[in-house]
């Protein structure tokens, strides 16, 4: 387990401000006994939440090279087939991950090969799970091509609460599957775009985690 690096100065300022309150806490409320332990409770469990969010854990997957890694932690709330239109123009079978603020928030690239598209939408904050949030939140895209030419699009997507978005992607590189490429603050989204005939493994409302579970197989 490890600290992502978009958390260290967060943790710092939060550490900082908890630190403040805790020691004003101390100098002038530690007679007041249910206000002090209150106030100490509640900056000693905000530091633990707030540090846990930007938590990494050490995982190892057992994906095949045919296989699309889970690109990120939580539930999956949208299998369906549907037409993509901002790069790829065709059918697609789309997945969708809602995070919650208690998921890990990294995200993986969920196959080997060769970033081909990339892109930074400014949007809206509709809540994670709306329909147009795939559409009209602030979002990145990212197409990779696979080693053996399939593409495959996916999609961070800030929600209502969710308010930056971090994308290491970058047209021309080789990424290699299970490379962290993302970070999303706070609770949002991510789609997974696969070729119509793909093999689907998970299912709705199943629980995943980015880096470990199999969402799908490619075809060919």
């Amino acid at each position: 387990m490890k600290i992502h690096k978009e958390g260290y100065g967060v943790i710092v300022v939060s550490a900082l401000i908890f630190g403040g309150i805790y020691t004003l806490n101390h100098l002038f409320l530690k007679d007041i006994l249910w206000l002090y332990w209150i106030l100490t409770a509640g900056c000693i469990i905000m530091m633990i939440l707030i540090t846990q969010f930007f938590r990494v854990p050490n995982r190892n997957n057992k994906a095949g090279e045919m296989d699309i890694l889970c690109p990120a932690d939580g539930k999956v709330v949208v299998i369906e087939e549907t037409l993509e239109t901002e790069y790829l123009n065709d059918k697609r079978i789309q997945i969708s991950i809602y995070m919650s603020p208690l998921n890990v928030h990294a995200q993986w690239y969920p196959i080997s090969g060769k970033i081909e598209y990339y892109k930074y939408h400014k949007g809206s904050y509709l809540v994670a799970w709306h329909p147009k949030s795939s559409s009209e939140n602030e979002r990145t895209t990212v197409v990779a091509t696979h080693n053996n030419g399939n593409k495959v699009l996916f999609r961070q997507i800030a929600g209502a609460v969710a308010r930056r978005i971090k994308c290491y992607a970058k047209v021309g590189e080789e990424i290699n599957q299970g490379q962290e490429f993302g970070f999303i603050r706070f609770g949002s989204r991510v789609d997974v775009f696969l070729p119509v005939g793909t093999k689907i493994h998970v299912k709705i409302d199943q629980k995943v985690k980015g880096n470990q579970t199999i969402l799908a197989t490619l075809s060919q």
